[in-house]
């Protein structure tokens, strides 16, 4: 068993998520390509609701915030998935190890606590669009997204410092591509089960409380969108909800997989494979689905880059 001060000079190893074969090698060069189509597309997004005036609004500031956790979520897990891989190392210090569950963490509860509270801006526009500019306005946004993000944080800091202040013993071989919770706390020397009971109410807390106020907001909305007489006005209903409905629908699906299910149940291929979704592929698709099935944004691109080419 190891001594809690020496924890502080070890490093974990991560197993990675690719070996040296041919085929590994062909994944790797993709899982690159995906990873760069979600670092130009979010930061794209990001540039554009700042640049623009017309996306000025509450709605698409979420959208921005949203981005910007997709775009900080795959750069605290694949650069050094790529690192270790195109360097043949396959260590990470004990503080880039806590950093880096802090991170994910953070990210991918803040995720959840904005998308259900997007859902609630979304309820706004159908059901009470004459009232919008007053109950969402700049400042309930902001509140939403300093709610997401202190909300999570602090949740993460809790767990890192917990996680992290047990001991470690055996090889302190991490059975995953970056420090996610399931696999560093199978290294723990001692009963967690206490530990692991509170992490799955936590848990319990950020996916299913999220996934009843959306459900909730979208029972609402289509309550509305049924009584409406006018065909256009049902179909614009559907078109401003549906690219929200799919990114909540991939997101806590994936989150529902890696995290829900019983111990007894998980693999650490699982494990990586519900990783991979969250964290790779889900932050590819939500900027594609909001900026390829949103008129607004369409727009406010053609009018950024006609100005470019004009000056």
């Amino acid at each position: 068993m190891w001594l809690r001060n020496q924890t502080s000079l070890s490093d974990f190893l991560l197993e990675g998520l690719f070996d040296d074969s041919p085929t590994h090698l062909f994944l790797f060069c993709l899982t690159m390509v995906v990873y760069l189509v979600a670092l130009s597309s979010n930061t794209l997004t990001i540039l554009l609701i700042c640049v623009d005036r017309g996306l000025h609004t509450p709605m698409y500031f979420l959208l921005s915030q949203l981005s910007l956790m997709d775009l900080m979520h795959i750069c605290t897990t694949i650069p050094k998935m790529a690192t270790n891989y195109l360097s043949g190392s396959k260590s990470i210090s004990f503080v880039g190890c806590a950093t880096q569950h802090f991170l994910y963490l953070s990210l991918g509860g803040a995720e959840c606590l904005l998308l259900a509270l997007m859902s609630y801006d979304r309820y706004v526009a159908i059901c009470h669009p004459l009232r919008y500019t007053v109950l969402m306005s700049r400042k309930v946004a902001l509140l939403m997204a300093l709610t997401s993000w202190l909300g999570a944080s602090l949740n993460s800091l809790i767990h890192t410092v917990i996680l992290m202040h047990f001991p470690f013993c055996g090889t302190w071989k991490i059975h995953h591509f970056y420090c996610e919770y399931p696999a560093v706390v199978k290294l723990v020397c001692g009963d967690v089960t206490v530990y692991e009971s509170t992490v799955y109410i936590s848990t319990i807390v950020l996916l299913l409380l999220p996934i009843i106020l959306v459900s909730t907001s979208y029972g609402f909305i289509l309550h509305s969108v049924i009584e409406m007489r006018s065909a256009g006005s049902k179909r614009n209903a559907f078109a401003t909800c549906s690219s929200h409905l799919i990114v909540v629908s991939l997101w806590f699906g994936a989150c529902i997989f890696s995290y829900m299910r019983p111990r007894s149940q998980r693999t650490p291929l699982q494990d990586k494979v519900g990783s991979v979704f969250y964290s790779i592929i889900t932050p590819t698709l939500n900027p594609l689905i909001y900026t390829l099935r949103n008129k607004d944004v369409a727009k406010a691109l053609r009018r950024v880059l006609g100005i470019q080419i004009t000056q």
